[in-house]
C-alpha cells in the first residue's frame, strides 16, 4: 500500500508538467524577427577614400607609378613644401585604397574600423602608417576620417635568393582607426509607418510574420505587400513611441519556412539538403566500374660462364645497337603488364516516399554510397522526376 501511494504522489506531480508541454509546446524552429528579417531604411552605409602609407622599410610602390608620385606631391604642397615638378624617388610610401562600414545611428565621434588595401605595387605594408584620410560616402560627402598604423596579421621577408611570407602584406586593418564626422539622419519621432523586409522572400514566412505582429502588437495595422515586406502602421491612440513597437517587433519569434533544395560542391565532395526535400518511390542501383593496369620490370641474369649472344665463346657485335656483347651472355630487361577489371555488385533497392530528411538520407545511406556518388545519384534522381527538390550546384 505504501508503494501505492508513493506512485500516486508522484503521478500528481508529473501530469501539471506534461499538460503544460501539451497545451503550449516548446518551438524549436523559431527565429527572432531581427535575425531574419530588417527595417526599412536602417542599414549600413560603405565608405570609401583615397590616401598614402608611409613609413615602410622600402617595401613601398616605385616612384614610376604617376599616381603615388603625384599623390605624394600634392600632400607635400600642402603642407607648404614646394614640390611641384621635383623629382620624386622614394619607397617608403604605397598608395592605398581605405574602405569602411558606416553603422546606423552611429553619432559624431563614433570609432569605426577601417580596411586598407594597395593599389600600386607595394610589396608589404608592415609597419606603415595611414596618413589622414578623409571617407566618402556614395553621394560624395565626407562622413569620416581615418588615420593610424597599421595591423596586417601577417608577414613577408626574403633575401636575394629566396624569400618567405605568411597571408597577405598587401592588405591590412586599423581597429577602431576612423572617425565619424557626420552623421545619418532618421526621422522616427515624426514617423508612422515602418516596414519589415525578410532577408530570404517567401509568402508563408512573410503570412506568418503578419500574424505574429497582429497577436502581439496593439494599435496596429499590418499590410503584406510582397512576398518579402510587410507595412507596420501606427494607428492613433497608439500606446508608445516607435522605438518601443520596433523593439517588440524585432524580438518576436517567428517560424521560418523554406523551399526545398539540394546544394551539392562537387569540388569538395559536400551534399546540404534542407528539411523540405521529398523524394518519390524510386528504384535506385548505383555501381562503379574500375580497371587497373599495373606494370612489372623483371630483369633476365644470366648464368655465370653462359655462352655468348648467337651461341659464340668470344664477344659479339650487337648490328643494331653498334654495341659489343662480352662472353656470358647479357641482362635482358622484360616488362610483364597485367589488367585487371572489377565491377561493384549491387542491387537494385527501392527507396521509399520520403516524409523526412531524415529518411531520405537513411534511405540513401543503405546503398552505401559516398558524398561524390550521392551527388551522381541526386541528379539522376531529379531527371528522373521524383526529387521534389531545387538542385543547386557550386
Amino acid at each position: 500500500m505504501g508503494d501505492v501511494r508513493i506512485w500516486k504522489k508522484r503521478l500528481l506531480l508529473f501530469l501539471p508538467v506534461v499538460l503544460l508541454v501539451t497545451l503550449f509546446p516548446l518551438r524549436g524552429d523559431g527565429a527572432r524577427l531581427k535575425d531574419v528579417a530588417s527595417i526599412g531604411g536602417i542599414r549600413d552605409n560603405q565608405l570609401i577614400g583615397y590616401g598614402l602609407v608611409v613609413g615602410l622599410a622600402g617595401t613601398g610602390d616605385d616612384m614610376k607609378n604617376g599616381f603615388t608620385r603625384e599623390s605624394l606631391s600634392n600632400m607635400l604642397t600642402r603642407q607648404g613644401l614646394a614640390m611641384k615638378d621635383k623629382l620624386l624617388k622614394s619607397d617608403n610610401v604605397a598608395a592605398v585604397m581605405v574602405t569602411a562600414m558606416l553603422p546606423p545611428f552611429a553619432k559624431g565621434g563614433t570609432k569605426l574600423d577601417v580596411t586598407v588595401s594597395s593599389i600600386g605595387d607595394a610589396t608589404s605594408l608592415q609597419g606603415g602608417t595611414l596618413l589622414l584620410t578623409p571617407l566618402m560616402g556614395v553621394d560624395g560627402e565626407i562622413y569620416a576620417v581615418a588615420q593610424g598604423p597599421l595591423v596586417l596579421g601577417g608577414f613577408s621577408a626574403g633575401g636575394a635568393g629566396t624569400s618567405v611570407s605568411k597571408n597577405f602584406t598587401s592588405v591590412g586593418r586599423i581597429p577602431n582607426g576612423a572617425f565619424v564626422e557626420k552623421e545619418l539622419r532618421y526621422d522616427f519621432e515624426n514617423a508612422r509607418e515602418f516596414s519589415v523586409n525578410l532577408f530570404q522572400p517567401d509568402f508563408t514566412t512573410l503570412t506568418r510574420v503578419a500574424q505574429v505582429i497582429r497577436s502581439a502588437v496593439e494599435g496596429v495595422s499590418v499590410e503584406q505587400k510582397d512576398s518579402g515586406s510587410v507595412a507596420v502602421k501606427l494607428e492613433e491612440g497608439f500606446p508608445g513611441n516607435p522605438v518601443d513597437l520596433l523593439a517588440r517587433i524585432e524580438n518576436l519569434e517567428i517560424s521560418m519556412d523554406s523551399p526545398a533544395v539540394i546544394v551539392m560542391n562537387e569540388k569538395t565532395g559536400t551534399v546540404v539538403m534542407g528539411e523540405n526535400v521529398r523524394i518519390s518511390t524510386v528504384a535506385v542501383a548505383h555501381g562503379n566500374l574500375s580497371i587497373q593496369i599495373r606494370e612489372e620490370q623483371n630483369v633476365s641474369q644470366p648464368l655465370p660462364f653462359a655462352p655468348g649472344a648467337g651461341g659464340s665463346a668470344g664477344p659479339v657485335m650487337n648490328p643494331k645497337s653498334g654495341t659489343i656483347v662480352a662472353p656470358g651472355g647479357q641482362t635482358v630487361v622484360t616488362t610483364e603488364t597485367s589488367v585487371g577489371v572489377g565491377e561493384e555488385k549491387r542491387q537494385l533497392l527501392v527507396v521509399e516516399k520520403g516524409v523526412t530528411i531524415q529518411d531520405v538520407v537513411r534511405a540513401l545511406n543503405a546503398i552505401g554510397v559516398t558524398p561524390r556518388d550521392l551527388i551522381t545519384i541526386l541528379q539522376t534522381i531529379k531527371a528522373a522526376g521524383a526529387l521534389q527538390a531545387d538542385l543547386v550546384i557550386l
